[in-house]
């Protein structure tokens, strides 16, 4: 995968933290507050782990910014719904990649010393139908004004994308439905999902037009669910009796940088392009080389990955940005059946977003829960054989993305 220039393997530090707990609330449209389903997943966390609530030294919240006051407190919210025991807290917002950076948080503060274990919880309470930016007037927030000015909800903009895929590359409605075949096969197999049954081609063709090309079932669901993590040193993994756990080697939160030669949600505008060269890598790309760079890995080390598939071509985009394949063969990728469950190197083993549906602070959370399963060879029928590291990849607005990757 010379494409991405990656650097040597080995180089770089390894500061590699344990997961010692991973739990779900399961996604759905339950109608009941996000404390509930994050507590739920903190409690599946702590159980999984073997340890009790007192021995959480810090807590660190995804925020939702939809549920009111105390989704921006997050931190502190699930603390209190635990039970006040003294633990630091912190909250963490940044749209899709909050988990991811939550995560991050955590583990700087176990390699800095400042607690033995940490937990990560994010949950969410979703509205019906597509997301939209809060009321009220705000012209100087390129998210109101790409809705306001442009007309560009979120299907609009998934859309713009599958037809740059179909134009570049010559992809089709059909590989596309091809994406959600699979991942629906897969999320029928997940307790946690949403969805649970399978799809065929023909039904996602016959599903009703949202964003020309894609239909409604080549987009994600809004979602309510929650995940949780429990993250120790290896040290307090080892003291604890945990002597091989899953672990945490990477975790890039890089920004976009200028010029932007591709618009991503939601800009709509660029910085010029006339006297810089542009960066050889795009901003999604770029998640994913970082994380390589400092786990010491790259793409043939992998044994899945779990990507943020908004719609069924951006599955696509991503099998190209994580490397996976060169630009423009990701859906010969998937033709091959390599991102299948039982292929070369699977991709969405979970289902995805497209059988979970989006619970925003959750998801990148989610997608670690599903690493930690499948590296312990705990994932039951949805088990990649021999799992031994794997990739998440998200992007959310104004510049935030991630990359996490996870050893065994």
């Amino acid at each position: 995968m010379d494409h991405l220039e990656l650097a040597p393997r080995g180089d770089g530090p390894v500061n590699d933290v344990a997961v010692l707990g991973a739990g779900m609330h399961p996604w759905g449209k339950w109608g009941r507050n996000f404390v509930e389903y994050g507590t739920a997943a903190a409690r599946a966390a702590l159980a999984d782990a073997g340890i009790g609530w007192p021995e959480v030294r810090s807590v660190v919240g995804a925020d939702t910014v939809r549920c009111g006051y105390p989704g921006h407190v997050a931190g502190a919210t699930f603390a209190r719904a635990l039970g006040w025991q003294g633990a630091r807290v912190a909250s963490v917002y940044a749209a899709c990649a909050s988990g991811a950076q939550a995560i991050g948080a955590a583990r700087d503060q176990i390699l800095a010393g400042a607690a033995d274990v940490v937990l990560v919880v994010g949950a969410d309470s979703a509205p019906k139908g597509f997301f939209a930016p809060a009321g009220g007037d705000r012209p100087d927030d390129p998210d109101w004004l790409r809705f306001r000015l442009l007309g560009a909800t979120n299907p609009a903009y998934f859309a713009l994308f599958a037809r740059r895929r179909m134009a570049l590359h010559g992809d089709t409605a059909e590989d596309f439905a091809r994406v959600k075949v699979k991942n629906a096969a897969a999320g029928a197999l997940n307790p946690y999902a949403r969805y649970r049954r399978t799809v065929t081609a023909e039904e996602v063709a016959a599903s009703a037009v949202v964003a020309d090309p894609l239909r409604l079932l080549d987009i994600c669901a809004t979602s309510d669910g929650g995940a949780a993590l429990v993250l120790s040193s290896l040290a307090y993994a080892r003291r604890h009796g945990a002597s091989d756990p899953v672990r945490i080697r990477a975790v890039s939160t890089v920004t976009p940088t200028y010029p932007r030669t591709v618009l991503d949600l939601p800009d709509i505008a660029t910085d010029s392009a006339a006297g810089v060269e542009p960066s050889p890598h795009p901003f999604r790309a770029s998640l994913a080389l970082a994380a390589y760079e400092e786990a010491g890995l790259d793409p043939g080390d992998l044994s899945l990955a779990e990507v943020y598939d908004l719609s069924t071509a951006l599955e696509l985009d991503w099998y190209e940005d994580i490397g996976l394949c060169a630009a423009g063969e990701g859906a010969k990728l998937l033709r091959e059946g390599a991102t299948t469950l039982g292929g070369r190197i699977p991709v969405n083993p979970s289902g995805g977003l497209a059988s979970f549906g989006e619970a925003v602070p959750a998801q990148a959370i989610a997608q670690v829960c599903e690493l930690t399963w499948q590296l312990r060879g705990s994932a039951g029928d949805r088990q990649v054989p021999g799992a031994r590291a794997g990739i998440t990849a998200n992007q959310g607005l104004f510049g935030h993305g991630s990359a996490i990757i996870a050893v065994r």
